[in-house]
């Protein structure tokens, strides 16, 4: 996993560029440029940017820059970079920085869609995975737990871009490193990506089997437990079984005030009772309830946080929005 200097003084070299000559392009000094090549200045997202379309770089050094903004230091940067060389001296500071990052990284997919995201965080599960199989300690269960959210993540942007079997493939590996160590919440999560896969993919079975996968898993978080009863529901009713999608739409009414009354879980943060309001009003637009399903899918849409308003998965929620106003 590179650094984003090292990134960067990849890329000036190979557009055959000296220092001096892109700082002149990128109207900044020398100095600053040099700093950002090696590490000893925070880069921000827009320089990242410019330097992006001066070098050609399809958004690699965006990529880079928008998770360690505010986030990861130069110290962090250091101490990943020491990390990579020594992985049996792995350290907490280390494992923090990289679940720091893959957190900002899953805030950059609701900004930025999932396309720019993927060839930087399969370089980093490559980089994840390879310090699990070295590293040795005490701090060897908290790396394996980023390590399987990290593979999970992975599988949800090739999920998004409909990369089908990659998405599987990845979705299972995460499975089976959260099985390992025991994360209840991460292993609900994968099965919570594949039932999102099978929902793209038309398989309502596969809605169904995936979200009570999800549902029933041991360990898993209760704003999870609601979600994935909410869309089990859709499922239901997608196959002409109301009655079940019924039960389970109280389910998750009965489970969803406990959920509130608790944070959700780090890596799935996005888990609100406003959210859980858009896949409520999916499996009520299944069950052509559509005054209720629009009333559940515009709550849920505007509540949204700013930076989630705009992210590619909000697409399927307004188209279902329009479906359920167009019917009422």
């Amino acid at each position: 996993m590179e650094t984003f200097g090292q990134a960067l003084r990849r890329l000036r070299a190979l557009a055959g560029l000296s220092q001096p000559q892109l700082a002149r392009q990128a109207h900044i000094s020398q100095s600053s440029l040099s700093r950002y090549e090696s590490d000893r200045q925070t880069i921000d997202v827009s320089m990242a940017r410019r330097l992006d379309e001066l070098l050609g770089s399809d958004e690699e050094l965006t990529t880079l820059a928008a998770p360690a903004s505010g986030l990861l230091t130069p110290d962090d940067q250091q101490r990943l970079a020491r990390g990579l060389e020594q992985p049996y001296r792995i350290d907490a500071a280390t494992v923090t920085a990289l679940a720091d990052m893959l957190a900002a990284q899953r805030r950059l997919d609701d900004a930025l869609g999932p396309e720019p995201l993927i060839p930087a965080v399969m370089s980093q599960v490559d980089t994840v995975l390879g310090l699990m199989r070295q590293a040795s300690g005490r701090h060897q269960h908290s790396l394996a737990e980023v390590g399987a959210e990290y593979v999970q993540f992975a599988g949800w942007l090739h999920a998004e871009t409909r990369r089908d079997r990659d998405a599987v493939r990845l979705l299972s590996e995460a499975e089976e490193v959260a099985d390992e160590i025991g994360n209840g919440i991460l292993a609900a999560q994968a099965a919570n990506f594949k039932s999102y896969l099978a929902r793209q993919q038309g398989n309502s079975r596969g809605v169904v089997r995936w979200f009570l996968a999800e549902h029933h898993t041991p360990g898993a978080h209760i704003a999870q437990r609601v979600g994935a009863a909410a869309q089990a529901a859709q499922g239901y009713a997608e196959l002409g079984q109301p009655d079940y999608a019924l039960r389970l739409l109280d389910t998750a009414g009965e489970l969803i005030d406990a959920a509130a009354r608790e944070e959700p879980p780090r890596t799935a943060y996005w888990l609100t009772p406003i959210f859980h309001r858009l896949n409520i009003g999916l499996a009520h637009l299944a069950l052509a309830d559509h005054t209720t399903a629009s009333d559940h899918l515009s709550t849920g849409l505007d509540g949204l946080p700013p930076d989630q308003r705009t992210g590619e998965w909000t697409v399927e929620y307004r188209e279902a929005l329009d479906r359920a106003e167009q019917h009422r």
